[in-house]
């Protein structure tokens, strides 16, 4: 019984039993049978009285209830024959009248009925409003065109005339809310999704090439990884001497230091870096080692290896949101299962445009039913979902901790970055790279280049060649790479600004690419010292004095001399604070910073140091130089709710992006799937690169 009672009729199917009473009416009293009055006003009840007892009501039936109730009263007590003489002018003109008011106060008559459908995550979202807008519109129009052709024509027109309006209305109702939703979603999207057809196994000259790609950081040697191994001929052009962008490391004295990649997610059973890992034949284990973490707030340390860890300490300091605590991690578990849904095949959550192109309009329109908890997240800011949870405010600071792996403040950040990005460490944990962030992008180098493609460092490209809206390659200095595909994996403004060039460009794209804002930079000290730190965790985020300790050595013993400790410092930096690089002022700024962040580690390692042996720093400017990223942004482009990051297929036929630059943004996942879904398009979705 229970299972009965949560069966619902679909939205569409309600309308046309709301209808029932109407047609009767129609019928009836078109013979002159005063039945037509009383026999509608009976199914009205019938219709009515379990949205009495759920206290949530049609506002059709509601109109049909008291319609049929006036008629009643004044065809059999007052003997008036309106009701029965005009019944298709004055039923029309009610219902006209029902969806013109319910359009005026923000109500559609429809969106009652199609609520149905949805689940409530969906009910606000504006295309939905906009679009049971439009069918009630449609209805009302519908309406009012039959009222007006009872009251002028006769039978039969009347009957086929506004018989063949209401099958076109229901046609529209059914096949639009289809149609709408991928046609609002796809509609920019299509200007730029082309079809460039590459035949990897026609041979190539010298300097050809089917794919060329500008910059070896993780999105671009994913990218030429997965395609290589699919036979295409692949080049990879990189400005500096060694690959990985931000994902690389350097020695001193024997010490290793990453340049900013200490802690990486997608490494869960199904995440992105582990189905990439699996299909390149690598093994996670030989890779990434799990970190351990401790935060430090109001003083109170807070250490854990696992979910279950991190939530006991978390209740144990805000005992009364022990619930809460437990609901919150629950919930956004399920959620963040609901995002990987379906990514066997791709490997990778699409956006809504690719799953319309992938997978159909229904899939699109079918995604808030089986994704409800995460398309809620994707409807709402971070502090927005905090609250629905939480009342301690040190707490909700707490479980922003992470949210500098975005850049963004809880309150400009979208609930499902912070899912994926942040809340996704402490569900399924944060890896370190073994031997160096420069040792996994060295693998994904050695992978393209065994499976025949080539990677050449200290090639910088000057231009990326555009002739009639189409790449046909790229030039270094006198020598030009052809290929009917370019895939930049630098920023997006670097990309188009510079490498192409504003004269080729639409006036409103470059305007949109010049005024996107950079994301946060960091400024990043790095320490050798004689002392073994094996007591500590890897990972120390001081949130009380806005910093964290990475001790690398602690993850991966290789990165220090025996007995010692790599050590790196980080906080969140602002480009335009630092002045010139090589000035008087710059060094001065730069050292102060360095010895201010050393001696806010002493707090949590005392003394450290008198057991410094080995420093250097990096500012947002060192960024830049060694990577080219515009501002040194850790991110690309602000990650704020409100930022919408360029397409990874551009206005230019043939040129990708595959970077922080687009879809879905910063991070070792995020540019992981940013590779993947690049090389998937490259192959026009054909097979699965990642089965």
């Amino acid at each position: 019984m229970e299972e009965n009672r949560k069966i619902k009729i679909p939205g569409m199917l309600y309308i046309l039993i709301s209808f029932i009473p109407w047609i009767i009416y129609w019928i009836l009293c078109s013979m002159g049978n005063t039945l037509g009055v009383l026999i509608p006003l009976i199914i009205s009840l019938i219709l009515i009285n379990p949205q009495v007892q759920r206290r949530d009501f049609n506002l059709m039936d509601i109109t049909s209830l008291l319609y049929f109730s006036i008629a009643n009263v004044a065809t059999f007590i007052f003997n008036v024959s309106v009701f029965m003489e005009q019944n298709g002018f004055m039923g029309y003109f009610v219902l006209f009248l029902m969806a013109l008011i319910s359009i005026i106060v923000k109500q559609p008559y429809t969106l009652q009925v199609s609520k149905r459908d949805y689940p409530e995550a969906y009910w606000k979202n504006k295309s939905f409003l906009a679009i049971n807008n439009l069918i009630t519109a449609v209805w009302a129009g519908i309406f009012l065109s039959n009222a007006v052709i009872f009251l002028f024509f006769s039978f039969p027109f009347t009957v086929i005339f506004s018989n063949v309006l209401v099958a076109l209305g229901i046609i529209f109702s059914t096949i639009f809310p289809i149609k709408a939703p991928a046609y609002f979603t796809t509609k920019e999207f299509k200007r730029y999704d082309w079809n460039v057809k590459v035949e990897p196994k026609i041979p190539k000259g010298e300097n050809e090439y089917d794919v060329i790609i500008v910059g070896s950081g993780i999105a671009g040697l994913v990218c030429g990884a997965l395609l290589s191994r699919r036979g295409y001929k692949v080049l990879v052009m990189e400005q500096h001497s060694q690959v990985g962008g931000y994902c690389s490391s350097f020695q001193r004295g024997g010490f290793v230091f990453n340049t900013g990649v200490e802690d990486v997610s997608g490494l869960w059973e199904r995440g992105p870096v582990t189905r990439l890992l699996e299909v390149l034949g690598l093994k996670r284990e030989d890779l990434f080692v799990r970190n351990t973490t401790r935060y430090i707030l109001k003083g109170e340390e807070i250490s854990a290896n696992n979910l279950e860890e991190f939530t006991n300490a978390l209740s144990s300091i805000h005992p009364e949101e022990k619930d809460n605590i437990s609901s919150f991690f629950s919930d956004a578990e399920r959620a963040y299962i609901e995002c990987y849904q379906g990514t066997e095949i791709y490997g990778v959550p699409l956006p809504a445009e690719l799953i319309v192109k992938v997978w159909g309009e229904r899939e699109l329109l079918d995604y808030p039913r089986k994704c409800p908890l995460f398309y809620d997240w994707m409807n709402k800011t971070y502090i927005e979902k905090l609250d629905e949870y939480f009342n301690d405010e040190d707490l909700k600071y707490l479980m922003s901790a992470l949210l500098g792996y975005v850049g963004t403040e809880p309150e400009k950040t979208p609930a499902s970055s912070a899912l994926t990005a942040c809340v996704s460490y402490y569900l399924h944990g944060g890896y370190f790279p073994k031997g160096g962030a420069q040792r996994f992008a060295n693998t994904l180098r050695d992978f393209v280049e065994e499976q025949g493609g080539e990677v050449l460092t200290r090639h910088k490209v000057d231009k990326i060649v555009v002739e009639k809206g189409k790449v046909t390659g790229v030039r270094r200095g006198e020598n030009t790479f052809e290929a009917p595909i370019v895939v930049a994996n630098a920023n997006a403004k670097t990309t188009f600004l510079e490498l192409v060039g504003e004269d080729i460009l639409d006036k409103e794209f470059t305007r949109y690419i010049k005024g996107l804002k950079m994301s946060p930079s960091a400024f990043m000290v790095f320490l050798g010292a004689d002392v073994d730190l094996s007591s500590y965790p890897t990972l120390i985020k001081n949130l009380d004095e806005g910093y964290e300790i990475i001790i690398n050595s602690n993850a991966d013993p290789t990165l220090a001399p025996d007995g010692k400790s790599s050590i790196t410092l980080i906080r969140g930096a602002n480009y335009h604070d630092f002045p010139e690089r090589g000035t008087e002022e710059y060094v001065k700024k730069k050292e102060e910073m360095r010895e201010m962040l050393i001696q806010k580690a002493e707090k949590v390692i005392p003394e450290l140091k008198g057991h410094i042996v080995v420093q250097d720093a990096a500012t947002p400017k060192t960024l830049e130089r060694y990577t080219l990223m515009p501002e040194g942004a850790l991110y690309s482009f602000d990650q704020s709710v409100e930022v919408k990051r360029p397409y990874f297929k551009t206005p230019l036929k043939g040129l990708y992006l595959a970077s922080a630059s687009t879809f879905p943004g910063g991070g070792i996942e995020a540019v992981v799937m940013s590779g993947i879904i690049c090389a998937n398009d490259i192959c026009g979705w054909e097979g699965g690169l990642l089965l």
